[in-house]
């Protein structure tokens, strides 16, 4: 009897992708797994028809031997194995595992024992955000131990593969259809065994101790930025790679500005007497001072921009802009001549009045028409 065609048994296109012939022969494993069909002879030989199928289309050399010679490619030792029902060595077992491990909590050997990452928090001055800055940070790790170099054994003995899982890290066991895989306890998912563990990291492999690393902060960086160095966390466990420092940044608050986003913001008080006659004041920024010209008749609120006088913005050559508000200042301690002088202003008839002061004469115009509305009603 002729085998049937391998693309027929999974259902799939000659020239379909190994992610389409995956995809296949999981959907099929799944529907004709013989714990899924007890006593089913039929279903177990779909089975072990379906898994051959995928041990030779998965495999790109298998694939082209097969493509050109069909099964002929495969008989008498003619392609390097791949007949049978497909569970001896590079069949079913190592397929299934292949298909299914990423449910079973990853494959063998992923066990590494990378060390963990770190966090520091650095708290910076808007000065520094602006222009960027280098500097030196401490932080309390743990570095590979001196006296076994790493490994953990003492006098620097390499670990010994685990007898519990045999180098994979995990154990397995079976529960009906699924299999589970937890933590070899004897090696805690390393894989490795220290006979005789080094006296000062207790086979770790491990010290603590504190490290000095400088750190550059870039021009423009933003609260709650994050820099990583890669390889300054925690040491990896008997010589694995170690895990990445991450600096996460707080900008303090600043006693004149306020920022958002690439802009800044300051509030600057104003004489009355400039307010009123319009003048040039100098007005402090994040890098110096800038002249501004206040126009007459200047109210508290009115916004004067000064274009790119703001904040770097990260990885570029722009800045943001910075934005002026003027906050009028009604004088006190006045002389008696002072106060002589803004009586008479002050006698000026309605006329003058609405003229200088137009917005609290328009208001309280309104405030006595509802006062009239009120009487009348």
């Amino acid at each position: 009897m002729s085998k049937q065609d391998f693309y027929e048994l999974l259902g799939v296109e000659r020239g379909a992708t190994a992610d389409e012939i995956k995809k296949a022969y999981r959907k099929m494993a799944m529907q004709y797994h013989p714990d899924r069909n007890p006593g089913n002879a039929a279903a177990e030989q779909k089975f072990k028809d379906i898994t051959e199928a995928y041990d030779v289309l998965k495999d790109e050399q298998k694939r082209a031997a097969y493509d050109r010679f069909g099964h002929a490619a495969f008989e008498q030792g003619g392609g390097g194995g791949g007949g049978g029902g497909g569970f001896g060595g590079g069949g079913f077992a190592d397929i299934f595992d292949e298909m299914f491990g990423e449910f079973m909590g990853g494959r063998r050997g992923q066990a590494t024992g990378r060390g963990a990452d770190m966090r520091y928090n650095m708290e910076i001055s808007l000065e520094d955000a602006f222009a960027g800055k280098a500097t030196a940070v401490k932080v309390p790790s743990s570095a590979s131990c001196e006296d076994c170099k790493g490994t953990g054994g003492k006098d620097g003995a390499q670990p010994m593969t685990c007898n519990t899982c045999h180098g994979a890290g995990k154990v397995r066991s079976q529960q009906g259809f699924f299999t589970i895989e937890r933590t070899c306890p004897s090696c805690q998912g390393m894989g490795k065994v220290i006979k005789d563990p080094c006296r000062s990291c207790g086979g770790t492999g491990r010290t603590r101790k504190e490290k000095t690393l400088s750190v550059t902060i870039p021009a423009g960086v933003e609260d709650g930025t994050r820099i990583r160095l890669a390889g300054e966390g925690e040491a990896g466990m008997r010589g694995a790679p170690p895990g990445d420092l991450y600096i996460f940044l707080s900008i303090k608050a600043h006693r004149i500005f306020q920022r958002d986003g690439a802009n800044i913001f300051c509030q600057v008080p104003l004489p009355m007497t400039t307010a009123a006659l319009g003048g040039t004041i100098e007005v402090p920024t994040i890098d110096g001072k800038a002249k501004v010209t206040i126009p007459a008749g200047t109210q508290s609120g009115n916004q004067f921009r000064l274009r790119a006088k703001g904040m770097s913005v990260l990885r570029s050559p722009a800045r943001g802009d910075m934005f002026i508000q003027a906050v009028v200042e009604t004088p006190v301690n006045l002389t008696k001549r002072q106060v002589e002088l803004l009586k008479e202003f002050d006698l000026n008839g309605e006329g003058e009045k609405a003229k200088n002061s137009p917005e609290s004469h328009g208001f309280f115009a309104k405030v006595k028409e509802l006062w009239d509305d009120l009487k009348e009603a």
